[in-house]
């Protein structure tokens, strides 16, 4: 076995405090005592590019980041939906998996949460394991499973301080069978199964391929233990609203507008609520944030509180953001908490960096009429930005905001800023190729009538990987368009920063237990959340590596700040206030914790790490060739076919997952169902307690 590493904070942002130390069992799940390791066996097309970590050129932290600073400008963050990293990459050879990490197998007893029980109708104990599906259970599309800010509580089990990670079959079963009766029971039952299911190459090859070619991250977590939204806001802030509950209170307002009366949703935001800028209390005449499709909840007791503590696209207005913010049309509502901010910002006469948030659905796209945009496959509740008032209800900013189309149009049209920048890219309800969700086992989860194929056409052609409406090939076929479209110019290729990550797990089932670092006003655990994939895409990339580098969205700000030269959100002066004034004992979580991390928490510490050891320092000096286009292409014939490489991804790109390479037996147990709530009449197969 390996050494386990040791689970001690370091200093933490730049305030006069330091951090708590962990309970040693956080620890538990070994991890190798180097941050950066080799994947085994790379294949003929990796072979060539593959420099051991031993091997590589050393360079400081310092002259790394001079050197990023003059090869890329343009970033672009690929932000999908909903899956834990043991859930797509949980038998990826050489990460820290369900079945092994980098120091090789390891058993089920070692590895937390591996064996979930729960206390089934009949009195008896139930015991679930994981297990792998595949094309033959139709795998590209599933039901999603319990991801509320309650559940994942419940999933995380936190027992003074730290995860054992054993809650997902019990939360899954008990909030069906719980309601009683046989259909409640099944559904349990197939739930409390689904949440333990894992995917490999098979259903993901494009995604498996750019982990392999290049840097795949196995210990990055979603920022919040939260649904989407939270975690939406977090790439952009770093936090959900901590610093705002800290300095103004949990409790939502109380409005009336537009003849509606409501309450709004407080902070720290833990669930889904509508941004308040596009909703009907919002009372802008001209230029209105758009509202989300019919799918979306816009009841008045939905609606979040207008966010006002600080963000990235603050800093990236560099000295442009006091011209900026003088925009804003109502600075008394949208600046309260960014007042001392942004001369800070303004003070260090940066240069601005140019960013936008393309997300299907936003404007017009292929799939409307040619004179409407009906936001049909818009998933408001996923925009982070549009819950800022600054920059929703500001002119000089949501132009920032854009649609899906929008990005390929600008690819295409050489129309990207010619000075570089952040580009945020979300699919949504529908997808703008028009592909259908591929059926490729007609007898999965049993012999499939017209009706059932409608239901899956109709419930899983999203392109943003969210199990509830996407499809995992379409979303990953989104994600290698725009990748072959930066790569298809040489010019841009060659400047270019690729990010894939998700907002959060969904709730399916990961072994990694997440430092606790934060607790809520309700008591529950607010930071960190279930850990999720992310993958570094460069021509200045290692490859075929996994980088142990821990963190969460803060580790993409922190890449953006160090790349652009840009000062931590955590040492602007209202966010250092807020974070100094976290550790006030009435903010103190359960058994007394003291909350260090009311905030952002964007310091580069072992605890909360950057994406920089994602790079190869030779490909950054010159003394090592960028890695070429080609490397990241996928054919565009192989893109738009579904379902990819006829349902053998494996074999297709000459990986082995680690299921097979240890012979492990981890199929789908009989009766499963993997879309208990879409075709609830196939659960009955598995309707035992």
């Amino acid at each position: 076995m390996m050494r386990l590493r040791t689970a001690t904070f370091l200093a933490g942002v730049a305030v006069a405090t330091s951090l708590p130390t962990a309970h040693p069992a956080v620890a538990q799940t070994p991890l190798p005592s180097r941050l950066v390791t080799p994947q085994p066996d790379p294949g003929a097309a990796v072979a060539p590019f593959v420099v051991a970590p031993s091997d590589s050129t050393s360079m400081s932290r310092d002259a790394l980041i001079q050197a990023l600073r003059q090869n890329i400008k343009y970033v672009f963050v690929i932000f999908n939906e909903n899956h834990s990293f043991d859930n797509e990459f949980g038998t990826f050879p050489g990460a820290n998996g369900i079945y092994a990490n980098a120091a090789g197998p390891r058993t089920a007893a070692a590895t937390p949460g591996f064996t979930q029980t729960y206390i089934g109708a009949d009195g008896n104990a139930v015991t679930v394991r994981p297990f792998r599906i595949g094309p033959e259970q139709n795998s590209t599309f599933v039901d999603s499973v319990d991801h509320s800010h309650v559940g994942l509580a419940k999933k995380l089990d936190v027992r003074h301080g730290v995860a054992a990670m054993d809650g997902f079959a019990a939360d899954e079963y008990t909030r069906f069978a719980s309601k009683g009766g046989a259909a409640n029971i099944a559904m349990g039952t197939q739930f409390a199964r689904l949440v333990m299911s894992h995917v490999d190459c098979d259903t993901l090859p494009f995604l498996w391929q750019y982990a392999s070619r290049f840097a795949l991250f196995d210990n990055i977590f979603a920022t919040e233990d939260t649904p989407s939204t939270p975690n939406a806001i977090a790439m952009l802030a770093g936090q959900a609203g901590e610093t705002q509950w800290v300095k103004r209170g949990a409790a939502g307002s109380t409005v009336t507008a537009n003849g509606v009366t409501g309450t709004l949703q407080g902070v720290p935001v833990v669930k889904d609520p509508q941004p308040f800028y596009g909703s009907q209390f919002d009372t802008t005449q001209t230029d209105r944030e758009p509202r989300g499709s019919k799918w979306e909840n816009y009841r008045n007791n939905n609606i979040s509180e207008n966010l006002t503590f600080a963000s990235i696209p603050l800093l990236f207005a560099g000295r442009g953001i006091t011209a900026d913010m003088a925009q804003d049309r109502a600075p008394d509502v949208d600046l309260p908490d960014i007042k001392q901010d942004i001369p800070f910002i303004a003070a260090r006469n940066g240069t601005p960096v140019n960013w936008r948030w393309y997300e299907e659905g936003y404007d017009h796209e292929p799939t409307d009429p040619s004179n409407e945009a009906t936001h049909t496959g818009y998933v408001s509740h996923h925009n982070g930005a549009q819950y800022f008032g600054y920059i929703a209800n500001n002119p000089a900013l949501t132009p920032h905001l854009r649609g899906l189309e929008d990005v390929f149009d600008d690819l295409k049209g050489r129309k990207l800023p010619p000075g570089g920048g952040v580009f945020y890219v979300r699919g949504g309800f529908r997808n703008i190729a028009k592909q259908t969700p591929p059926i490729q086992n007609a007898n999965f989860p049993g012999p499939l009538t017209d009706a059932d194929r409608a239901a899956i056409a109709k419930t899983k052609q999203g392109d943003d990987d969210h199990p509830s409406y996407s499809d995992r090939q379409i979303s990953e076929s989104m994600a290698a368009r725009l990748i072959n479209a930066v790569a298809g110019d040489p010019d841009l290729w060659r400047q270019s920063l690729i990010i894939i990550t998700y907002d959060e797990s969904d709730g399916f089932y990961d072994h990694v237990p997440p430092r606790i670092l934060s607790y809520g006003p309700d008591g529950l655990p607010l930071a960190r959340g279930i850990r999720v994939p992310m993958i570094l895409i460069s021509p200045y990339a290692r490859a075929h590596v996994v980088s142990h580098a821990e963190g969460d969205h803060n580790a993409v700000i922190e890449t953006l700040e160090a790349l652009f030269d840009l000062p931590p959100l955590a040492t602007l002066p209202e966010e250092k206030q807020a974070l100094l004034a976290g550790t006030d004992p009435k903010f103190n979580g359960p058994d007394g914790f003291v909350q260090h991390h009311l905030g952002p928490r964007d310091i580069n510490t072992p605890a909360t790490d950057d994406l920089l050891s994602g790079f190869e320092p030779g490909r950054l000096n010159g003394t090592l060739p960028p890695l070429p286009a080609s490397y990241a292409m996928i054919p565009d014939n192989v893109v738009d076919t579904l379902p990819h490489f006829n349902g053998k991804g494996c074999s297709a790109i000459g990986m082995v997952p680690e299921d097979q390479r240890q012979h492990i037996d981890d199929s789908a147990p009989p009766g499963f169902n993997t879309l208990p709530a879409t075709l609830p009449r196939f659960n009955t197969a598995a309707a035992k307690p």
